[in-house]
């Protein structure tokens, strides 16, 4: 058997090179796993010995091939010991973000014995044994502990087989595996804490974004509602003395809408609220005429087909919401085509207050998203108009 043998396993790093990638981290009982898996894989290499020590045992050598079984077994004991009883607390946790176990010392110190034993009973195709040393420390101690390990069986590995000349077959590359599976173990790790990192920023940017929908959806509801209900009232309070009938019919009115806006609120939050073009051209039909404010509006079957109905919805409820509140206007004009819809008034027009209102910087995020635009301006007539266009 020899040392050549073993470049194609080493290479990789040895089956430690993969027991991250494939057992994965859920808890104490993966946790388990990790360790027991690990221990097994790591002891694969051993299978390498079995041409040397059955050689040895052919040229009647008996004592020595008893030593090196024994050795072997010893060796086996503590790599298994080392990961089942120093796995690691988790695929996210740096080696970093944890103190050496004092205890994994004598466990490495015994290693290293085994290595020296084995390379004296059964010579160059032992040496690699040392790798699984530094493996050890990589696995189970913070870069710089890590380090006093690494170094010694990396000079080891470089030097011995220069002053040893039995040993002068090994490949001087050998000792720099050590290094380059540290390296690859830090980049990997730093690799699971970036992604652990990005996915708790995506978490935390769901949860804004969240935020701010049930904001904007609360907002246009209780703004449109709140808008209407009090216009309601004042013409209900108007009417007592004149129109008692109809007086009711608008408190009946109130009473309406008030059930829709806490059935809204309660649909926002559970994140089930729908709002379509047809639904809010009639409640905007409602609330004009209470206002007593002439409304110019797209009957239902003038509706075009559009994929954007609820986002056109949202901008009809803010601008009428709008028009009531701010703008004092006689007149209220709505347009809409398969990608655009416009409301323009003739009121009093735009100010500053009103064109940062957090309804429609709600609305301007809304058309964003859709990958449209929305526009205010103040025509040369005067009034208001609002303007969003999507893509086709």
């Amino acid at each position: 058997m020899r040392v050549t043998s073993w470049f194609a396993f080493l290479r990789t790093g040895g089956a430690l090179g993969f027991i991250d990638r494939v057992v994965g981290d859920g808890g104490a009982v993966n946790s388990r796993r990790r360790g027991w898996f690990g221990a097994l894989m790591s002891s694969v290499w051993m299978a390498y010995m079995i041409a040397p020590i059955v050689q040895a045992w052919s040229d009647g050598e008996r004592l020595r091939v008893l030593l090196a079984v024994a050795t072997l077994i010893a060796y086996a004991t503590l790599i298994l010991s080392t990961f089942v009883i120093f796995r690691r607390r988790g695929a996210t946790e740096s080696v970093e973000d944890r103190p050496a176990d004092p205890r994994l010392w004598p466990f490495l110190a015994g290693m290293a014995a085994c290595t020296a034993a084995l390379i004296a009973l059964l010579g160059p195709v032992a040496l690699p044994t040392a790798i699984f040393v530094a493996v050890a420390a990589i696995f189970h101690l913070p870069a710089r502990e890590a380090g006093y390990v690494i170094l010694p069986v990396a000079l080891v590995l470089l030097f011995l087989p220069v002053a040893i000349p039995s040993l002068s077959g090994t490949p001087f590359w050998l000792a720099f595996v050590p290094v380059v599976i540290w390296v690859a173990r830090q980049l990997g790790l730093r690799g699971e804490q970036l992604a652990e990192l990005a996915r708790r920023q995506r978490a935390e940017l769901d949860i804004v974004e969240e935020r701010n929908r049930v904001a904007r959806d609360v907002h246009d509801i209780l703004g449109h509602s709140l808008t209407v209900i009090t216009v309601k009232t004042e013409l209900a309070q108007r009417l007592i003395d004149v129109d008692l009938g109809r007086a009711r019919t608008e408190l009946a009115d109130i009473e309406r809408l008030a059930r829709e806006a806490l059935a809204g609120v309660r649909d926002t939050v559970g994140g089930l609220r729908e709002v379509s073009l047809r639904g809010e051209l009639a409640n905007a039909r409602t609330a004009l005429a209470a206002a007593d404010i002439a409304a110019e509006l797209p009957a239902d079957a003038q509706l075009p087909d559009t994929s954007h109905s609820e986002l056109f919805g949202w901008v009809l409820r803010e601008a009428i919401t709008n028009v009531i509140r701010h703008s004092a206007a006689r007149h209220c004009t709505v347009q809409v085509t398969a990608t655009s819809i416009e409301v323009s008034d003739d009121g009093r027009g735009l100010g500053t207050s009103q064109e940062s209102s957090s309804g429609l910087t709600g609305l301007r995020e809304r058309v964003r998203a859709a990958g449209g635009t929305l526009t205010l301006s103040t025509p040369k007539e005067g009034g208001v108009r609002v303007r969003a266009t999507v893509p086709a």
